[in-house]
């Protein structure tokens, strides 16, 4: 790490003559790790928040499930908890094995918020927590509700006209407004998404279909952002989401780390000292990613391993931790232009909340360029059936990473018998709700770089 500009003003001059600084702006992959460890107390106290705050959010979900499986039918099966399912990818596994000629050990599991309920992505956790945490909220003080009730209350006329009253507005390169915007239209209240260039034309028809606003930029997620907050505060009445700051948002997300202990139980996957637990995680923002890995640092505690992946072309996480600028640093700033396939993860700024709070508790964070990710869509369609969107394949190259890098595996003392007995989770993010042509586009294109 840069340790003689950390915490000070951006000097490019003298990130220019860093070797590391020069193959991001190369756009050549990468993977970096910090080279000392924090001890787990001191890393979680960091963060300012507790499992006891997670289990309040997962406390929160479990009085609206009843609300939430009676407005969205497709949550019934799960009793009205949005929960994506943990599958074994054996055959991609081995798959990815013979490709890079390395035993990739250990099992393999495809973590799949790329297909969670109403959204169809992992802002299905943190988006619609917070617009119903924001519900919750203004009901109570109105006398609407209390904590006994039964929450399918919120299912009525009377509660429509009330949240008609109040707009929630958000910044967003897609995902997250397409959350937010599902559930807050469902709830009545007024809502618009402000969304950066490289949003999806379909997500954008989706919010629509549903009395959304939409407003668009030509600029990235940034000035979405900026521009959302800016009208925001001229409504007293309206609620601003702030991917790169919310508590609120990140608890959400934590939720999963807790669930998915659970699951792990469930398939008879054990997690301790000889059996470490790695797990990938594409990384825009970084409230998501930050999120679900302080929900698995609560769960699992020194036995997880958690690590970001970002796209060559828009690595502001691992830019801002490195030089230790956090959110003072653009990707911009280094000569990057921010333009990617995987337009979940097209951020130029990192959250400087999650970078800083998270940094101790993250092992690493690697790059890849957007023709890995469509190679990895098309590998695991033809060895899983799964189809996934571009910034949802991240977290493939990560299992390359920590069965090569011997260095990494060092610094971690991991043993042979260790790494031979890991579980490793690649955790998809996106593409439940993509439509069937602009699936088949992704397809085309991969088939084009696998022939």
């Amino acid at each position: 790490m840069l340790k003689s500009i950390k915490m000070t003003a951006l000097n490019l001059d003298q990130l220019q003559q860093d070797p590391l600084i020069q193959t991001l702006q190369q756009y050549q992959p990468v993977f970096w790790f910090p080279p000392e460890n924090v001890p787990l107390k001191q890393a979680l106290q960091n963060v300012g928040l507790t499992r006891a705050d997670i289990e309040d959010a997962e406390a929160r979900l479990k009085r609206f499930a009843p609300f939430i499986a009676q407005v969205f039918p497709e949550t019934q099966k799960q009793q009205g908890i949005i929960e994506s399912d943990l599958v074994r990818i054996a055959q991609m596994q081995q798959l990815l094995s013979e490709q890079w000629k390395i035993p990739l050990q250990g099992q393999w599991w495809l973590k799949q918020d790329s297909h969670l309920p109403i959204s169809g992505s992992i802002k299905a956790r943190g988006g619609i927590y917070e617009v119903l945490a924001h519900a919750e909220k203004l009901a109570l003080a109105a006398g609407l509700i209390s904590l006994e009730d039964d929450y399918r209350k919120f299912d009525s006329d009377e509660f429509s006209a009330f949240f008609h009253n109040y707009q929630i507005a958000v910044g967003s390169t897609g995902n997250l407004g397409l959350s937010i915007g599902i559930m807050s239209a469902k709830l009545g209240f007024r809502v618009s998404v402000h969304m950066s260039a490289d949003a999806r034309q379909w997500k954008k028809d989706k919010l629509r279909s549903l009395g959304v606003n939409v407003v668009e930029y030509a600029s990235d997620y940034g000035v979405a952002v900026e521009q959302g907050r800016k009208a925001a505060e001229a409504d007293p009445n309206c609620f601003f989401i702030d991917d790169e700051n919310s508590k609120t948002l990140f608890l959400g997300y934590a939720v999963a780390g807790l669930r998915l202990k659970q699951q792990l139980f469930e398939r008879h996957q054990v997690v301790d000292a000889a059996h470490p637990l790695f797990v990938y995680l594409p990384c825009g923002v970084g409230g998501g990613s930050g999120g679900v890995s302080f929900g698995l640092k609560q769960a699992f505690g020194e036995h997880v391993h958690c690590i970001f992946a970002e796209p060559t072309h828009s690595p502001c996480m691992l830019l801002g931790v490195y030089t230790g600028l956090h959110d003072r640093i653009s990707v911009n700033d280094i000569g990057l232009d921010n333009q990617t396939a995987a337009d979940g993860l097209a951020v130029g700024r990192a959250s400087g909340f999650v970078g800083r709070v998270m940094q101790g508790l993250i092992d690493g964070y690697y790059t890849l360029s957007d023709q890995s990710l469509y190679a990895f869509i098309g590998q695991l369609n033809q060895s899983e059936q799964i189809q996934l969107e571009p910034s949802a394949a991240a977290g493939f190259m990560g299992g390359y990473h920590t069965t090569a890098q011997t260095s990494y595996q060092q610094l971690h003392q991991f043993t042979p018998s260790q790494l031979a007995n890991a579980t490793h989770i690649i955790w998809a993010t996106g593409g439940g709700m993509v439509p069937p042509e602009e699936m088949q586009r992704y397809l085309l294109q991969s088939q084009r770089l696998l022939t």
